[in-house]
């Protein structure tokens, strides 16, 4: 670590801590050339993933809005905010096992439905009508009729 006083390149740490939020580390360093002490800090560089939308466009990976949207499908629903959470966790872990850094839309709609489906039909039925962009009543009949047919 280059010394920010003298720009020597010889260092000791003498204190290291992780920070509260368990992210970052703040290091304590004194220079060996002029016997000044320094702070870094050190932390994982975030690469963000994406999600490559259906008109092929990508966008930055966004927990809030997955969350938004099962907000609203789950809205005067018995289903627990827990259950959401975990949701949302697992399209995360769907991600970070994944050796691509992209996603597309419908890989998140697939896991998310799945899950929805085992919490609550009814928001599974809202979802799917957003997510699956129904045109006509067959269209959601189907929906509904396959609904039925997994149930049984």
């Amino acid at each position: 670590m280059r010394c920010p006083f003298c720009s020597e390149n010889d260092d000791r740490v003498v204190d290291s801590r992780e920070s509260r939020d368990g992210h970052t580390i703040r290091r304590r360093r004194e220079c060996l050339a002029c016997d000044r002490r320094f702070t870094t800090y050190e932390a994982i560089e975030d690469i963000p993933y994406m999600v490559i939308k259906n008109d092929g466009t990508r966008q930055t990976f966004d927990r809030r809005k997955l969350m938004d949207g099962l907000r609203k499908a789950c809205e005067k629903r018995p289903v627990p905010a827990k259950s959401l959470e975990e949701v949302v966790t697992a399209v995360e872990n769907l991600l970070q096992e994944s050796e691509e850094r992209e996603i597309s839309t419908q890989a998140i709609g697939a896991e998310v439905m799945e899950r929805l489906r085992q919490l609550d039909q009814v928001a599974y039925v809202r979802f799917a009508s957003v997510y699956r962009k129904f045109e006509d009543i067959e269209s959601f009949m189907e929906e509904l009729k396959g609904l039925l047919h997994h149930r049984n």
